[in-house]
């Protein structure tokens, strides 16, 4: 690709220079790349979150894109870093379960996944410091698979990838439980269950930390201010809201919490 694109998402912030850092290693290997910022406002050592974010934002990218996350409380220690094909996406990060979502995705579409344990030091920095793998080892790795190397060459194949483990909705004879996954800037509510599961239901009602929500809106402003709300967010799950508010300040939502759906056909 003449113009490959690189994406970064990290826990680093923007204070320290060190994502510039990064940039300033993948444009002295590929300088027409054209890289692109997701995030780098994960909380500090999230993987969780960093995985979510990685989730959201892949199938949006082009066909070849390489996609670099970093969010690493594993540095210097035995932790690896890897590299996957997934489809027709690329990915450069630590071993820690951050691709989860997008490996499972991958695998239950059928997609071609290929994953490299990077240990081929050709395509490393000189020097590898044992806290900034980040610069030393992602950034430089990511270049080259962006230039053209392939995967394979930049290490060994492996067959077992850490995993996290993410809560699954599961069904009850009244209709669901779901799990609060993701608390967005704004305190909106992601759960696990997926819109379809409930579409059909002449009636739904939806019990979270003592509250109760009769039905689905279309969208924020089909309620008033301050109205508790249940409707699909943009990827097709459920999610719980204030009407311009915070539900997860109002009502003291925590990720992890179980919302109890009842379902009347």
């Amino acid at each position: 690709m003449n113009h490959p694109i690189i994406s970064i998402t990290t826990d680093f912030g923007q204070l320290n220079g060190f994502v510039g850092v990064m940039k300033g290693v993948i444009w002295g290997i590929a300088p027409k790349a054209h890289i692109a910022d997701i995030t780098h406002d994960i909380p500090a050592q999230n993987v969780r979150l960093g995985a979510y974010a990685l989730w959201r934002v892949v199938p949006y990218f082009p066909p070849g894109s390489v996609h670099i996350a970093v969010v690493d409380p594993g540095v210097g220690t035995h932790r690896r870093p890897i590299g996957l094909s997934i489809g027709d996406q690329s990915f450069i990060l630590p071993d820690n379960g951050l691709i989860t979502p997008i490996l499972e995705d991958g695998e239950v579409s059928g997609q071609p996944i290929q994953i490299v344990h990077l240990n081929n030091p050709k395509y490393w920095l000189p020097e590898v410091s044992h806290t900034f793998h980040g610069r030393d080892i992602f950034a430089p790795t990511g270049a080259h698979l962006a230039r053209g190397v392939p995967l394979r060459a930049l290490g060994d194949p492996i067959t077992d990838p850490v995993r996290l483990e993410f809560s699954r909705p599961k069904q009850t004879p009244s209709g669901w439980e779901a799990h609060i996954t993701i608390i967005d800037v704004f305190g909106n509510l992601t759960t696990d269950l997926p819109a379809k599961a409930v579409t059909d239901a002449k009636q739904v009602t939806f019990k979270l930390r003592g509250h109760t929500i009769q039905g689905l809106v279309t969208s924020y402003g089909h309620r008033e201010n301050g109205d508790l709300i249940a409707l699909i967010d943009s990827e097709n799950y459920i999610e719980i809201s204030v009407v311009n508010g915070n539900a997860g300040n109002q009502i003291g939502a925590q990720i992890g919490d179980t919302v109890e759906v009842v379902i009347n056909e």
